[in-house]
């Protein structure tokens, strides 16, 4: 099965159910890592993370190498003048930082919005403190 295959459907999950799941002699007050790893539940959020964080640092890694590309290849095209004494390879290397910052605060909103909510969930199904 693909790691992007459709997420299993929600549906009550031995780590989540106290006294089942469990070895014998297990600490009944701390949840069943393990299990909960295993759970459909823990399989979504992880898909939906990896869905946003892969193709985000794919896309940067290739923006990234068609600068370094361009600086060593096409020179005279990123000694080009725009204005004064700035040239085409100092805005796209300036724009590097700002693409840096956008997906910063891309990430920090999905996860605020997306990831947090569904992990919180699971923690208090669970039975996990926050840490």
């Amino acid at each position: 099965m693909s790691s992007f295959a459709r997420a299993p459907e929600i549906e009550t999950h031995t780590a989540f159910e106290p006294g089942r799941g469990d070895e014998a002699g297990a600490d009944w007050g701390n949840p069943d890592f393990a299990a909960i790893r295993d759970s459909p539940e823990f399989v979504a959020v992880r898909r939906r993370l990896v869905r946003f964080v892969f193709p985000a640092a794919a896309g940067f890694f290739c923006w990234y190498l068609t600068y370094v590309l361009l600086a060593a290849y096409v020179p005279e095209l990123m000694g080009h003048q725009l204005f004064g004494s700035v040239t085409v390879g100092l805005v796209l290397g300036l724009s590097q930082f700002v693409t840096t910052v956008v997906i910063m605060l891309r990430y920090t909103r999905f996860m605020r919005r997306t990831i947090d909510p569904q992990v919180a969930a699971l923690r208090a199904r669970a039975g996990a403190p926050r840490s």
